[in-house]
């Protein structure tokens, strides 16, 4: 039994310099994020300003807003899809095969996100516990540095660990917002094409 848990006790050791580099890699991913995100937030305001009225406003059979919606300059991924929406009007299978790939995209772009809002706590868990062993070997053994060293480990691990789980969630609940609010729009821009196509046809 010894022998085993001594396999346990090396094996957990042994993984705390993993998890210390995985906790320092996520956390600058996250502070990464965090800048790229506040780009993603002004592009986000300027499309909610601009695009999305221009979207609103159409009714279906009005062809001039419908070209003037594909006329935009506006060089976000929602504007993108939109352009190819109305150049695929008529086009119904297509039309749907964008709506899903929109979504495609914009789960891959909360993909880091997760990741993040996930593995923060796991690994911040990890480093918090694994320190834990040797800092109770240096109590029971009188070694004061030594367990306020591995003390020291546990709580670091666990602040990185909770802060890079903080921008994970905070940015993946923002982006989930947006991805909702932009398949609204993109399925009100298709179902407007789909109705000026068949009164066209009509």
């Amino acid at each position: 039994m010894n022998t085993i848990s001594n396999i346990l006790y090396w094996i957990s050791t042994g993984l705390l310099v993993p998890v210390i580099v995985l906790l320092i890699f996520f956390f600058i991913r996250a502070i990464i994020l965090i800048g790229v995100f506040f780009g993603q937030y002004m592009g986000h305001k300027k499309t909610v300003s601009y695009l999305y009225p221009l979207i609103k406003s159409l009714t279906p059979g009005d062809n001039d807003a419908i070209e003037k919606c594909h006329a935009t300059k506006e060089k976000s991924v929602v504007a993108s899809y939109a352009k190819r929406i109305i150049e695929n009007k008529g086009n119904r299978p297509k039309i749907e095969l964008l709506l899903s790939e929109y979504e495609l995209d914009a789960d891959k772009e909360i993909a880091t996100s997760k990741v993040l809002a996930k593995m923060g706590p796991i690994l911040g868990l990890m480093g918090t516990l694994i320190p834990m062993g040797p800092a109770l070997v240096g109590l029971a053994s009188g070694d004061i540095a030594s367990m306020a060293y591995n003390m020291q480990v546990a709580f670091a691990t666990t602040v990185v660990g909770l802060v890079v789980s903080a921008v994970g969630f905070v940015t993946q609940q923002m982006k989930e917002r947006w991805a909702v609010a932009n398949t609204t729009i993109l399925e009100y821009l298709s179902d407007v094409i789909e109705q000026t196509s068949n009164s066209n046809a009509a």
